[in-house]
């Protein structure tokens, strides 16, 4: 018979993973999708902890109490964090050992994963070999940005006052360019005001089409006049040029190693999971 803990956890989980709510608040046909699921993962599951590899791994406590811990401090208070266990089935003590459950079904994987075979030197070159494409890096650009956004029910942000302003600070950094960070943190109505407008590296096609235009076009060092996208005006500097290029072996090994890594041990684990009755 299943356990209506370990069933009640997994519909919890897989109702937050697929529509962010609790299964309490899933109109029927999303309950009956969730029930589903977790009625599948408890059978993977069980077939897991039944087989001989289940038989010497164990859970520390300390791993448990520390995740228990990290529930307890999303709540301000002890009763609160009871209520919503019991609103979806459990309480402290059968959410724990829920836990422990899911804690020791990953620890069998995990174990049955370290049989997968080992990533040579020569399965990462000929992977970086007879794949190029994936290792292609595209043009990109350093950019920070201010922002003055158009909201006609504010009178200094009206279409026409927006875009005054925005004249005004383009004109200030014309004069000293050293200033954009200090302009982006004084005016820019957007969150990266707080890192001096700093957008980062920004690849092609990633703005609105207004802003990537000229971005794309501008030399590094270069700030542009005023440019207006739908959230309203905006004034770039393009702080460097990452040009186009292709990672070489040494720079992708690491990457495709891990890869090759994952591949083969979910390999191993499936073909396990096969064998288990």
């Amino acid at each position: 018979m299943p356990e209506p803990s370990a069933i009640a956890y997994l519909e919890l989980k897989t109702a937050q993973n697929l529509f962010g709510k609790a299964p309490i608040e899933l109109a029927e046909e999303q309950r009956d999708k969730v029930r589903g699921l977790a009625d599948q993962q408890y059978s993977l599951e069980a077939r897991v902890l039944h087989s001989p590899d289940a038989r010497d791994v164990m859970v520390p406590q300390t791993s448990l109490e520390a995740a228990l811990e990290e529930i307890r401090k999303r709540y301000p208070e002890e009763e609160e964090l009871n209520a919503d266990l019991a609103r979806n089935g459990l309480d402290q003590d059968s959410y724990l050992q829920a836990l422990e459950r899911e804690l020791k079904v990953e620890a069998i994987l995990e174990k049955v994963a370290t049989r997968a075979p080992q990533v040579s030197e020569i399965d990462v070159e000929l992977y970086y070999h007879y794949h190029p494409d994936q290792f292609r890096r595209p043009e990109t650009r350093h950019v920070r940005h201010i922002l003055i956004t158009i909201n006609p029910t504010l009178p200094e942000n009206t279409a026409e006052a927006a875009r005054i302003r925005m004249e005004s600070i383009a004109t200030r950094l014309a004069k000293s360019p050293k200033l954009f960070e200090e302009q982006a943190l004084k005016h820019s109505e957007c969150p990266t005001a707080l890192q001096g407008g700093r957008m980062g590296e920004v690849p092609r096609g990633q703005l609105y089409p207004e802003l990537d235009t000229a971005l794309f076009s501008m030399r590094a060092g270069q700030i542009s006049g005023v440019l207006e996208s739908p959230l309203g005006y905006h004034v770039l500097l393009c702080e460097a040029i990452v040009e186009e290029r292709v990672l070489s072996l040494n720079q992708a090994r690491a990457p495709i190693r891990e890869m090759l890594e994952q591949q083969r041990k979910r390999t191993c684990q499936r073909a396990w999971l096969k064998q288990q009755k």
